[in-house]
């Protein structure tokens, strides 16, 4: 009887069975929460970010950039290019404006106090996007893209410094610019301006070589006095546009350059 009537009094919980049921639900909710959030966690740490545009940045300054927004960076690379300042980054991998985890490392080659020489590679045979990467592993830059007619659009022919052939093997400074003799077929011969607006100067260049075009007239507002500004300089306009239709491989286009924030600003309306 005096069992009974503690149970009355502890109502449900005085059931060992209930309780246990009860801590046991508790429980799986519990594990339920936690994995969800978890999962939630996991899933930001997975989100894709926009890498920064570190050119023209000294290491700290690419380094507290990057740290922000949750990316490392690591100098892997020097090269030598005279009018830039001392110790800045010139080009980075993955480029700005790429899509990556956070988290990723961003490899940067910086200018370095002195020239280097480098080995000239052996361009000749290789496709032009290939020479392009190989010239830049090199620290060298590329120039002109020269077309003749060839069986083989984009296949490099000959390899040009200073408007003279260089050969492979040859010692030439880092930072050095090399113009590429490609070949071009007359049934494989057309390609469109990009979409340069809103690109820093290097990013620019870049875009346009990819699409087998050649830089054209450098347009820089008034504001921009030294080779340091012009690396921060951002595309406003261009001439052809991308709504120009299709143009023949090795076509110029020429771009018109600043850093007024007001002009960069239009550009995002």
């Amino acid at each position: 009887m005096e069992k009974n009537k503690q149970e009355k009094k502890g109502g449900i919980l005085s059931n060992w069975i209930v309780r246990n049921l009860i801590f046991a639900v508790l429980f799986v909710v519990v594990l339920l929460i936690a994995a969800n959030i978890l999962l939630s966690l996991g899933t930001q740490h997975n989100k894709e970010i926009t890498v920064p545009d570190f050119t023209n940045m000294t290491y700290d300054e690419a380094r507290y950039n990057a740290e922000r927004i949750g990316l490392k960076v690591e100098i892997t690379d020097s090269v030598y290019v005279r009018r830039m300042k001392k110790g800045a980054v010139f080009t980075q991998f993955p480029r700005g404006g790429s899509n990556v985890k956070k988290g990723r490392t961003v490899q940067l080659t910086t200018n370095a106090k002195t020239a280097k020489e480098v080995t000239m590679p052996l361009l000749v045979g290789y496709s032009m996007r290939q020479a392009k990467a190989e010239l830049s592993s090199r620290g060298l830059n590329l120039g002109r893209l020269i077309y003749v007619n060839d069986i083989a659009t984009n296949n490099v022919l000959k390899q040009f410094n200073n408007s003279r052939e260089i050969a492979a093997g040859s010692k030439i400074e880092s930072g050095s610019v090399i113009d590429l003799m490609v070949g071009l077929n007359s049934e494989d011969n057309r390609t469109y301006a990009p979409d340069l607006k809103g690109l820093k100067y290097m990013r620019a260049v870049d875009a346009i070589h990819d699409n087998s075009l050649n830089v054209g007239k450098l347009n820089f507002d008034k504001q921009i006095k030294t080779y340091s500004d012009s690396l921060n300089a951002v595309v406003y306009k261009q001439s052809p546009s991308i709504s120009g239709g299709p143009l023949t491989m090795g076509a110029a286009v020429s771009v018109w350059l600043t850093t007024d924030e007001g002009k960069i600003a239009e550009l995002s309306k």
